[in-house]
């Protein structure tokens, strides 16, 4: 089965092999040696020093990170913007709201592109804002939010960014230190091409030091930074997901990096985009707006999305609904993972079919 959802992923033999490897207790030096090496293959992604950033390692799904990054990292005296132009946008704000956060959310509908003036005026508006979390690309509808536009926009009022790159983080483009992250919330089951288990958040050491009481157990970041700085682990971690992504990562390097990956993202998403375009389904964004990692599209003329996945289903492939309202009219494609040019091309055929039948 082909998987075309926004992760998991289909994996390579390589990285399925993995989870193959021996039994490791987590408390033993062989697997803090494989959880330095981890944390090291991170940071080399987007070249980061080791001294300057942290990569954090935790054993869960891509929320698990978000919530752990704005939960570690707003002190009691800041105050969050959250930018929501779709699901995860809002999911943020859910997990700020839960925290007793103080919050402000700058509402937009799903797949909006964020109006630069109007956000300038909620900074002049809101003066006390200390942090500004946003999702860099928002799967709700492919949108790749512009994150050098946001960060040139919060400096001047010394606004720090958290993002959100759960989908993004190993094949778009993050400058960390010129665009000024402090953190980034990602996980190794999407364009990192491993399996769910292991969630991370690359994040500014500065930004630890900020004086917190932990507002979770299992979630702080500075015990889990601390704790693997040292070579341990706070807690249970995922043994195997850290085999396979290891796995994932060796082949991420040997690919060429993740400009590589971003390469390879580009050429497999035209292919994808255009090829449908000729067949009359339209896109619903605009070239240039989408991640080059998924793209939505209206619905087939008299094809219903059940009608549509369960086609491509049987025949080895699995699409992605919309969320809410775009339930109704959209379907997701997304071309992360072990996937090929052939497999794609088989994909077309099959829309194709349906659409003549």
């Amino acid at each position: 089965m082909i998987l075309l959802n926004p992760g998991p992923v289909t994996l390579s033999q390589r990285v399925r092999n993995a989870l193959l490897k021996p039994d490791l207790c987590h408390r033993e030096i062989e697997f803090f040696q494989l959880q330095n090496n981890i944390r090291e293959k991170l940071l080399n992604i987007y070249d980061l020093n080791p001294n300057k950033y942290a990569s954090i390692l935790l054993t869960g799904s891509g929320t698990s990170a978000m919530e752990a990054m704005l939960s570690s990292l707003i002190p009691n005296q800041g105050k969050l913007l959250v930018i929501e132009n779709g699901v995860y946008g809002e999911r943020l704000s859910k997990i700020a709201q839960i925290y007793g956060l103080n919050y402000l959310p700058f509402h937009l509908q799903w797949g909006e592109k964020i109006d630069l003036h109007c956000l300038e005026l909620c900074f002049k508006k809101h003066q006390d804002l200390t942090h500004l979390a946003i999702v860099h690309h928002e799967t709700t509808t492919g949108r790749l939010n512009d994150l050098k536009a946001i960060s040139d926009l919060c400096k001047p009022y010394n606004i720090q960014l958290l993002i959100d790159g759960v989908s993004s983080f190993g094949a778009e483009d993050l400058d960390f230190e010129n665009w000024g992250i402090i953190a980034c919330a990602a996980t190794a089951n999407k364009c990192l091409h491993s399996i769910p288990g292991t969630a991370f958040v690359i994040v500014e050491r500065e930004a630890l030091k900020v004086n917190l009481t932990p507002r979770t157990l299992y979630l702080d970041l500075k015990t889990y930074c601390e704790k693997q700085d040292q070579g341990e682990t706070p807690f249970t971690q995922s043994v195997q997901s850290f085999y396979a992504l290891e796995t994932a990562l060796l082949e991420l390097e040997e690919m060429g990096g993740y400009l590589a990956r971003k390469n390879q993202y580009q050429m497999l998403m035209n292919y994808v985009r255009n090829e449908l375009i000729k067949l009359g389904i339209k896109p619903l964004l605009s070239e240039g707006e989408s991640s080059i990692v998924l793209n939505s599209f209206y619905l087939p003329k008299n094809v219903t999305y059940d009608q549509l996945h369960d086609h491509l289903k049987t025949n080895g492939f699995i699409i992605y609904a919309g969320q809410g309202e775009l339930a109704k009219s959209i379907f997701r494609i997304s071309i992360m993972g072990d996937i090929s040019l052939k497999d794609l091309e088989n994909l077309v055929d099959l829309f194709k079919e349906i659409l003549i039948n």
